[in-house]
């Protein structure tokens, strides 16, 4: 159609590519900074070596996106972001590109963006390693119990009663499960697998071969619940995966298990797994909620069985990095015409969130 962008940047002569760069100051500066403050300039320095960079402050400044996205090739969006449909795509006749520098597209991009051809990629690669160490500092808390000591010594509790706790486990040796071998689930169980963890896990996309060379044990749902000293949750936001976990499934853990979710609250019902806590027979490590700011007054944050984080699993100085890296080196493979490494197609909408 009229105005739409080609598969790849098609440079005439002398031209030099827009890139709106819709990434707030703070985040900028963590994704596209200098490494180096005494060094050689960072992404954003190498990023303007590209192309004319055309920076956003506030990308839900819808006005400003506009009036950047006018005479714009490739966008680059981050959290906060309108999506990229209906009047705003129509004022970006020339972009070709969007890269997130995050995971999930499906808030920032839609069907119609795809059906005018423009390409998609997306980041969540570089942050797979920080989520995933992330799930084993909460992995080896719930086997030690260190979130009930913490809470009962700074709720007051005297000395003795504080060194109460369900019998604690070491990881060598542990039966972990991972539902879901996602980036993030692959890197977590790689990880785990180091500590020495007899790991098992339960993928429908995931095929025998894989799981050998995995070295793990590929087993159904059931299963996998009913026998792990740990559950790690590292499955999609799909319209199948809506509360994979509910009252059922949560009661076929062992008295003393524990369930760790960097993931998404999408993955479980959070009323069913407040009932099952509050009986205080399994432990849950927390940094995804349905609820976000979680309330003050949220239940989760009285128990002594929970060990909670504000959503903050990946953001390492090293992630925010492989993230600006990522999105660089696909911008300049976009506007010199190579093949893309972390491209979606219309397939990742359907992930949630």
């Amino acid at each position: 159609m009229p105005g739409s962008p080609s598969p790849t940047w098609a440079a005439g002569p002398g031209a030099r590519a827009a890139v709106v760069l819709a990434v707030p100051p703070g985040l900028r500066a963590e994704f596209f900074g200098a490494r180096d403050p005494a060094g050689p300039g960072g992404v954003a320095e190498r990023l303007r070596d590209l192309a004319e960079v055309l920076p956003v402050d506030d990308p839900a400044d819808v006005d400003a996106l506009r009036a950047a996205l006018a005479g714009a090739d490739v966008l680059v969006s981050s959290w906060g972001m309108p999506r990229l449909t209906g009047e705003l795509l129509a004022a970006a006749p020339r972009v070709g590109l969007l890269a997130h520098t995050g995971a999930a597209i499906t808030p920032y991009v839609g069907a119609d963006a795809f059906a005018r051809g423009v390409r998609v990629t997306q980041a969540g690669q570089g942050m797979a390693r920080s989520v995933a160490e992330v799930a084993l500092t909460f992995t080896l808390a719930l086997l030690h119990r260190t979130h009930r000591y913490d809470h009962a010594l700074r709720g007051g509790g005297d000395w003795a009663t504080a060194s109460v706790a369900p019998e604690r486990h070491e990881i060598l040796g542990s039966r972990i499960g991972v539902v879901g071998a996602s980036r993030t689930g692959r890197a977590y169980i790689e990880v785990v697998r180091a500590l020495g963890a007899r790991v098992q896990v339960t993928d429908p996309t995931l095929s025998a071969a894989d799981a050998a060379d995995l070295g793990v044990e590929l087993v159904e749902l059931p299963r996998l619940l009913a026998t792990s000293r740990i559950v790690a949750l590292h499955a999609p936001s799909l319209p199948e995966t809506r509360h994979l976990l509910g009252a059922g499934e949560l009661a076929l853990l062992a008295d003393g298990a524990g369930l760790v979710n960097t993931a998404r609250s999408w993955l479980v019902d959070e009323r069913a797994l407040l009932a099952e806590l509050a009986t205080g027979r399994i432990d849950a490590a927390l940094d995804v909620f349905d609820r976000e700011p979680l309330p003050v007054e949220h239940a989760f944050r009285g128990l002594p069985n929970v060990l909670l984080t504000p959503h903050r699993a990946a953001g390492t100085v090293e992630c925010r990095r492989r993230q600006g890296d990522i999105v660089l080196a696909e911008v300049q493979r976009y506007l010199t015409g190579a093949a893309l490494d972390h491209e979606v197609g219309p397939d990742a909408l359907t992930r949630v969130g």
